[in-house]
């Protein structure tokens, strides 16, 4: 699955896939120890799916911390502001 496909996932999706994969990779790498598996390339692409996911789960977290401090930050610089002209006015 490629990461341009999980962004357009919701996050319980997303989630769901997670699990999933996550319970997937498990049982292959209980069947490796035990016996032969059939596509050992299966564990890499189950192991690059899980990060793709939770990359995407990062983006989306740092998308809304930005947009989160954005607005923040808009109203701290508003307060800077006349912090320091009120700093430049007693000085002179």
């Amino acid at each position: 699955m490629k990461a341009s496909e999980l962004r357009e996932m919701s996050g319980e999706q997303l989630q769901a896939t997670l699990n999933d994969t996550i319970g997937s990779l498990f049982k292959l790498r209980l069947q490796s120890q035990s016996e032969r598996v059939e596509a050992p390339g299966e564990i890499r692409r189950m192991r690059r799916l899980i990060a793709r996911i939770r990359t995407v789960f990062r983006e989306r977290e740092l998308v809304s911390a930005a947009s989160a401090d954005t607005s923040g930050v808009e109203a701290v610089g508003a307060e800077t502001d006349s912090v320091e002209t009120a700093g430049v006015e007693a000085a002179d």
